[in-house]
């Protein structure tokens, strides 16, 4: 057999280092787990290329080796038979860490003290959570980074419209040792969710779309900008700007950047509708305006003139509509009609909704490993809060991690999502019982999912538990107890910071750029407004039209960024037919959880039924 090894790694192109040992050993290998020498050389390969090592088999490789060959045994049995568990020598730290776990309960013996005892409580779930039950066969002893942190679940940012923290229920949210005792045994109200889907389904093609798409895309934006500015009854029919007229006119069209780089005063063009114009463009001048702020693929109205017929002199630019106005343009009279008597039945019978979150984003773990520490202290933290909804972003498998990159991991993405991600959350629901409720959003980053913009939800499969948790597209929107919540993974924030050119008034007045950034989601009521779009963002236009579109404001807009993390209050006014009307939003950016090889921050969430009833923290992990 041994020869027939040598063989074997010879065609494949091997040269074997201290021949007489390694052959002994693969033949040892080849009778241990039943291999013919061209499986066993199979493996060697795939072993070979995941370390990127040099075409020789040497003899201090084989112990490395041997740990694969067992993974790949343990893996064609875990197929065949999936609940049954095969030990190996990765189960030793797990045995061990039971054994000294036993030994500490010996050795602390029975508190004395009340106080005492309530400590210890939480200080063993929350060890036996971080050990056992979100366990995945990965334990170790080894002490990262992120394990060696200091200043655990800090809250570096917090806004407290809820002095009282007195719930209905009679449940007071201040910590305290004993609520946490009591909150993991009493029976929760579950949160009744609703998911409006109308993005792309798991499967769907992509990669399609045609210029024509795109061009239908913006054409559509503007046109039904136009329609809504119109029906406001605050603007005249938007007229052709690159005409030229002496007297003051309105046009609705899209802001443009003529050449490659970044908006400038001298290369703001506005691309009107093909009705009104035939989609010509004409250079547009702002001098005029004391205060805007325009990016490319904005659609704004514009109140001017243009004396020449080559430049649309700007005395008035508009960047919203009116709110009731935005969510009515394309429904039919009649089902419109349906909906406002339904939304005024709704706001006079129902109560304020109440929900509690956390919400974090990936990435769930840190650059110098696989191990998933962030995610498995969220979910130990999430444990002893009790919240009904837990929301995560992603990406889960980032494929900007160095591991993941270089591709030396010998799972595949999609078994790392399952045994690593979905395995501790579905712990994490059998634990917690069945009014939890958990939500995940996939990223353009996840390795183990469709590279394109909108994304499909993650297919769950069979998972146990798949009816608490949600799946959602990306960008997506559902009602958790009629509290709207829209999130986005793609990181627009980022993307419209470095395309945003503004201007600020010169009263005096403070402007926050956070919160102008995220209100141009709301005003172009679109996901991603920006275009042309940010290297790397796999737009799709064949799909996105009515995924893309926010239909009205939700109460809770989350928005995953690399800009500092925030919590703002944005508020969106209008007139309409001469009455004020004012929504206000609750924008949230919980950060990153992991950040390179430390932790990150994610928000806890009490919402009332609006933002002056509301306590959100950012906690650092």
């Amino acid at each position: 057999m041994e020869e027939e090894i040598k063989a074997e790694f010879l065609k494949s192109g091997f040269t074997l280092d201290d021949e007489e040992e390694i052959l002994k050993k693969c033949k040892t290998f080849c009778l241990n787990y039943s291999l013919q020498p061209s499986d066993l050389v199979s493996s060697w390969e795939v072993y070979y290329l995941n370390r990127q090592l040099e075409p020789v088999v040497k003899d201090e490789e084989m112990d490395g080796f041997l740990g694969h060959l067992q993974n790949e045994q343990v893996e064609a049995v875990a197929k065949k038979e999936p609940d049954l568990h095969m030990y190996s020598f990765k189960d030793v730290d797990m045995i061990l860490d039971a054994e000294d776990e036993d030994t500490k309960e010996v050795i602390f013996g029975t508190p004395t003290d009340k106080s005492e005892k309530l400590q210890l409580d939480i200080h063993d779930s929350a060890h036996k959570m971080n050990g056992s039950i979100y366990s995945s066969g990965k334990i170790s002893k080894l002490v990262t980074p992120f394990g060696k942190r200091s200043n655990k679940f800090v809250v570096k940012f917090n806004i407290d419209n809820l002095p009282t923290l007195e719930t209905a229920n009679g449940i007071n949210y201040h910590d305290n040792l004993e609520d946490d005792i009591i909150k993991r045994i009493q029976h929760h109200k579950s949160c009744s969710l609703v998911v409006h889907r109308s993005g792309p389904e798991p499967g769907c093609r992509f990669m399609y779309d045609r210029i024509e798409d795109r061009f239908n895309a913006l054409e559509n934006r503007i046109r039904t900008h136009a329609v809504a500015l119109v029906a406001s009854r605050l603007y005249e029919e938007p007229m052709d700007p690159s005409v030229a007229s002496q007297r003051s006119i309105f046009t609705v069209g899209m802001i443009c950047c003529d050449g490659e780089g970044h908006l400038n005063d001298k290369s703001i063009l506005l691309q009107s509708s093909v009705e009104h114009s035939g989609g010509q463009r004409v250079r547009l001048e702002l001098n005029k305006l004391s205060h805007f702020s325009v990016f490319p693929g904005q659609v704004v109205g514009i109140k001017g003139h243009n004396p020449s017929g080559h430049c649309l002199i700007a005395s008035e630019l508009v960047d919203s509509v009116p709110l009731s106005i935005a969510a009515d343009t394309n429904l039919p009279p009649a089902k419109k009609q349906a909906l406002d008597e339904e939304s005024q039945a709704t706001s006079l019978s129902c109560a304020p909704a109440e929900i509690t979150a956390i919400i974090a984003a990936g990435p769930f773990t840190t650059t110098d490993n696989l191990l998933f520490e962030p995610l498995k202290e969220l979910l130990a933290y999430a444990t002893r809060k009790c919240p009904q909804l837990l929301i995560l972003l992603g990406p889960f498998i980032d494929s900007e991690h160095p591991e993941i990159k270089k591709g030396t991991v010998d799972l595949s993405f999609d078994e790392i999502f399952q045994l690593e991600v979905l395995r501790m959350l579905q712990d994490y629901l059998e634990h917690m019982g069945p009014n939890a409720q958990v939500v995940i959003i996939p990223s353009v980053r996840d390795a183990n999912h469709d590279f394109v913009f909108p994304q499909p939800a993650f297919d769950l499969g069979s998972l146990d538990v798949r009816h608490q948790i949600t799946s959602l597209q990306n960008p997506g929107i559902f009602e958790a107890d009629e509290v709207k919540i829209g999130c986005c993974t793609v990181d627009i924030l980022k993307h419209l910071s470095g395309e945003e050119m503004s201007r600020h008034s010169t009263d005096g007045t403070p402007s926050d750029r956070l919160s102008r950034l995220a209100s141009h989601i709301l005003s172009q009521r679109s996901f991603y407004p920006l275009y042309p779009t940010a290297e790397g963002v796999p737009l799709d236009f064949s799909l996105a039209p009515e995924a893309l579109h926010i239909s009205s404001v939700p109460d809770l807009l989350i928005l995953p960024s690399d800009i500092k993390y925030f919590v703002k209050v944005l508020s969106l006014g209008g007139t309409s037919e001469g009455e004020e009307q004012m929504k206000k939003c609750v924008c949230i950016n919980p950060g990153r959880l992991a950040k390179g090889e430390g932790g990150g921050t994610f928000v806890e969430l009490k919402y009332q039924g609006s933002p002056d009833k509301m306590n959100a923290s950012i906690i650092g992990i």
